[in-house]
Parts: structure tokens; C-alpha cells; sequence
């Protein structure tokens, strides 16, 4: 069945553009078309569009409705453009209780316990240093301790990794190694930057990770996971001493159950004999964090919707820009467009496709991501990654010609290059920036917007809002005809990931 009519549900008039006449098609975008598009992405009629939730689903439809009006092929096994992905909701026990020794943690104030349900259990804590086991470097922090129905406690993240993200990837791991070596629960010592309030808001709720491909999410046994504020009692130094100390735990109400997403996708062929068989990946997250409590911020009564006009509607709206105009004037390489979902629960979609890509990565040559928290400056696109590939010379023209300047890689504190969905092909060896809306730091006109619910689409200057999306268009279409491909800089960190990728 065709799902044409979604474009009727937006009111959004389609304009046959012919090719080659004139100028190429972003130069010929339209401020009614770039605005509709996000009115009706941020409206609250999505509810947020949270992933797993039917906004979200209604927001891919609609992307969808956009790639087949342009005529986008599907990908290599897919029947449409969705490309599906089974996730795994848990919401956290609602009680919950630690002891170690003599000293009580207790859920919500400085314990959270993530998963698992358990009776009174009362055993030994073991400290695992970060709990890691890596066969390939023989790290293995396990070796000589016994641990089968024992509580074991870790530092937070990787021997090779203590930053948020490196912490956040590494707990499905964690949670696996510790099952398996027989421990009962597995507790992280917070020792984040993140001020322990915030995280947790972040994840006191119910939350998305990948389903384990292994087997029904049912039939698995969990251990208890969670984290403690540790007290200044001494324990923990005593147990890093390999001394002794009891320990009791308890959780009730944890659950989890199946929850289905997608990612949305479809191809554009390039018109160059030999180049078209190299692929220019275009991307943006379309899902937000949703309503009420899932959204982690302040809400009313009166405004209980995170509409994430700017996180991530403008991006997902220059997305939908490029795709178009890319379509009707085609460059020489051809372009993969990816919408992506679960980048607000952690960049899982993105993290989803680059381990099951539909198209080799080792024939994708870029990915163009865009993203950002917002925008206070509307006389830039910000790019996170300038100078890392190559690239630079080509952003800039994509972005001067609409009268806007290129402000590099803003607020370094804020390591927004690893926190977005340009990381989960620039991990696999991928050259990857972010396209950002015109970000000098985060501001107070930033914080007033990013996951509030104040970034509704009534918020949004349109006249910025289409040159956007012209520049991002352009710069796509620049990259994707240049004779040269982009390659990491020498020293990068994601140098070596590459030149394994692509045999270089």
C-alpha cells in the first residue's frame, strides 16, 4: 500500500521540480516545505516521538512517505525503507536496598539498581576492578578471584575508557561478563563527572537498549545491576585490599519486555560509471525523549511534550531537504539517507546499522551527521570534526554559498564529537563530522531549549531553518562529486579504524 497519504496529514504541496533546470535542486528548496516538515515532526500530535512509541512510529512513516515521493530505491533486503530493530525496555525495580557492612544504600537516594529482581540475599562483595574481560590484550579482571554467588563491585567503564560514553557502552558487557563468571549482582561505584541527580533522572525510567540477538529477552536470567553513591566508610578500600566484607541485597518490581523501532533508509544512485559504486552516508536521529518523566527535564501540566524541534526536527528536516534534492539532480557517488532511531537512549540505531549495514561500510566513504542541542548563533553551521578529514575546504563552500560561515568543533569540553551518531561509523573507521545548527557554546539560549519542553516548533527562526538545510544539501552534494575520498587526518584516533576498514 502506498503512504502518500501521510503527505496529506502535513499539508505539504509537492512541487515537480524538473532536472537540470537551472540551478541544482537545494538551491530551489523552499521555507514552506522546510517549515512543514518540521511543524509536523515537533508537533505535539508525535508525543515526542520517544522511540519504541507510536510518534516515533507515525515520524518514520511519515520520513519514509518523503523517500518514496522522491523516488529513493529501497536497500539490498529490505521490501521497504524500514529496516527493523528489536529493542529490550526495562524499567528499573521500584524498591530496592544495598548493604555493605554496615552501611545502608537505598533506591533513589544513593542506590540505583537498573535490573534485576532478588530476595533477601545475603553474601560477600568482591571488588573486580572495572570488571573487564579482554581476550584479545589477555586483560582479565577476573583471573584468581572466585565469585560465584557472590556481589561483585567495579569501577566505572573500561581499563581503556572512564568518559560517559565509554561508561554507557560498556554496561551490557559488564552485566554479561559478571553472569558468567556466577556472580548474583554486579554494582558500578559512580565516579562521573555527571552530577548523580541527573543520572538518576536519565535512567530511573524505563530504557531501550539492543535486544540480544542470542535469544528472547524472557528467557534469559538476570543478575542485579545497578550503582552506588559510595559513603566515605572505608569498605570499598577494603575490599580493593582483597579483605572481606558482607553484603545483603534486595530489589522488587523490575521488568522487561520487547519493544520494536526502525531505522529508515533509502538509496540514491550516483550518475558516475565508476563512482557510483562508493557511497556517501547521510544521517540524523528523527526519535526524541518523549513525554512526562521519560523526558528528564521539567514539565507541567500545561506542557508535559518534548517536541525536539531542534534535536532533533532540524536535522531530520535537512535529512529529508538533502534526500530531495539529491534526488532530482543526482551526484556522481551514490547516497545512502539514514534516519536513524534510539539516539536518545544511546545512539542505538546508529550503533544498530553499522554492525548490520544493509551496504558494505568499506564502500561508504563519509557519513555526514546531523545533529545538535540547538542554535544562538544564525549566522553559522557549526561543524564537530572539522579538521579530522579532510573535508574542510568542501564544508566551507557548502556552507558560504547560503551566506553562512563554518564556527569548528564548539564546546571541546562538551566531547560532542563521541556523543552522537557520527561515532558509530567513525568506530568502525568511517571519516564522519556533524553538521550542527550555529552552536558557539553552550549557552543560556542553548540550555533554554535543549531537551525542554519549550523547543516547539513555534521557537524556530525558518529563514535559518531552510539556508540549513540548503548548506547541508550542497555540502552532501560537494563530497559526493569530489574525485578524491575523505581519509582521517594522520594521528586521529579513529585513524588506525580506518586504515583497517579499508585496507589502506
Amino acid at each position: 500500500m502506498k503512504i502518500f497519504w501521510f503527505i496529506l496529514l502535513a499539508g505539504i504541496p509537492f512541487f515537480a521540480f524538473t532536472q537540470n533546470s537551472g540551478a541544482p535542486a537545494e538551491f530551489r528548496l523552499e521555507k514552506s516545505e522546510t517549515e512543514a516538515h518540521l511543524r509536523f515532526l515537533a508537533s505535539d500530535e508525535l508525543q515526542g516521538r520517544r522511540t519504541g512509541e507510536m510518534g516515533n512510529n507515525i515520524a518514520a512513516r511519515y520520513i519514509a512517505a518523503q523517500f518514496e515521493a522522491f523516488g529513493l530505491q529501497t536497500a539490498p533486503g529490505l521490501e521497504g525503507y524500514f529496516q527493523p530493530i528489536v529493542f529490550e525496555a526495562v524499567t528499573p525495580p521500584r524498591t530496592a536496598s544495598f548493604t555493605l557492612n554496615k552501611t545502608n544504600y537505598t533506591q533513589g537516594d544513593n542506590l540505583l539498581i537498573l535490573t534485576g529482581n532478588a530476595d533477601n540475599l545475603k553474601t560477600e562483595a568482591v571488588f573486580v576492578n572495572f570488571g573487564w574481560v579482554d581476550k584479545e590484550s589477555g586483560h582479565d579482571d577476573y583471573q584468581g578471584l572466585d565469585v560465584k554467588g557472590k556481589i561483585v563491585l567495579s569501577l566505572p567503564g573500561t581499563p581503556d575508557g572512564q568518559d560517559p560514553m565509554s561508561i554507557f557502552n560498556s554496561m551490557k558487557k559488564k552485566q554479561k561478563l559478571a553472569r558468567e563468571k556466577g556472580a548474583i549482582a554486579l554494582i558500578e561505584l559512580y565516579r562521573l563527572q555527571i552530577p548523580w541527580v541527573f543520572f538518576r533522572s536519565f535512567f530511573d525510567k524505563e530504557n531501550l537498549s539492543l535486544a540480544d540477538e542470542a535469544g528472547p529477552a524472557a528467557s534469559r536470567q538476570d543478575i542485579v545491576y545497578g550503582w552506588v553513591k559510595e559513603e566515605k566508610d572505608g569498605n570499598v578500600q577494603r575490599l580493593q585490599e582483597g579483605k572481606k566484607v558482607k553484603a545483603s541485597l534486595m530489589s522488587k518490581g523490575f521488568t522487561r519486555h520487547t519493544v520494536n523501532s526502525q531505522n529508515v533508509i533509502g538509496i540514491i544512485e550516483g550518475t558516475d560509471p565508476e563512482l557510483k559504486d562508493e557511497y556517501l552516508l547521510l544521517t540524523a536521529h528523527y526519535d526524541h525523549v518523549g513525554t512526562g518523566k521519560n523526558g528528564g527535564g521539567a514539565y507541567t501540566p500545561q506542557d508535559s511534550i518534548f517536541n525536539g524541534a531542534r534535536d532533533n526536527g532540524m536535522g531530520t528536516v535537512a535529512l529529508i531537504s538533502a534526500a530531495k534534492a539529491l534526488s532530482i539532480d543526482r551526484p556522481r557517488r551514490s547516497v545512502i539517507v539514514l534516519a536513524v532511531t534510539g539516539e536518545e537512549l544511546g545512539l542505538l540505531g546508529s550503533q544498530y546499522y553499522a554492525e548490520h549495514p544493509l551496504l558494505p561500510l568499506k564502500e561508504t566513504i563519509f557519513n555526514l551527521n546531523s545533529d545538535g542541542a540547538g542554535y544562538n548563533d544564525v549566522s553559522y553551521v557549526s561543524v564537530v570534526g572539522f579538521g579530522r578529514t579532510g573535508t574542510d575546504a568542501l564544508l566551507e563552500a557548502g556552507v558560504n554559498i547560503f551566506g553562512l560561515d563554518v564556527f569548528p568543533n564548539p564546546a571541546p569540553e562538551q566531547n560532542l564529537f563521541d556523543r552522537s551518531d557520527n561515532v558509530s561509523f567513525a568506530s568502525k573507521g568511517v571519516p564522519a563530522i556533524q553538521f550542527v545548527p550555529g552552536t558557539t557554546g553552550f549557552d543560556e539560549t542553548i540550555s533554554k531549549y535543549y531537551h525542554q519542553v519549550t523547543d516547539n516548533p513555534d521557537t524556530i527562526d525558518y529563514d535559518y531553518l531552510l539556508k540549513f538545510c540548503q548548506a547541508f544539501a550542497r555540502t552532501a552534494r560537494l563530497i559526493a562529486d569530489e574525485n578524491s575520498r575523505p581519509q582521517w587526518v594522520k594521528g586521529d584516533k579513529y585513524e588506525k579504524a580506518g586504515m583497517e576498514l579499508y585496507g589502506e
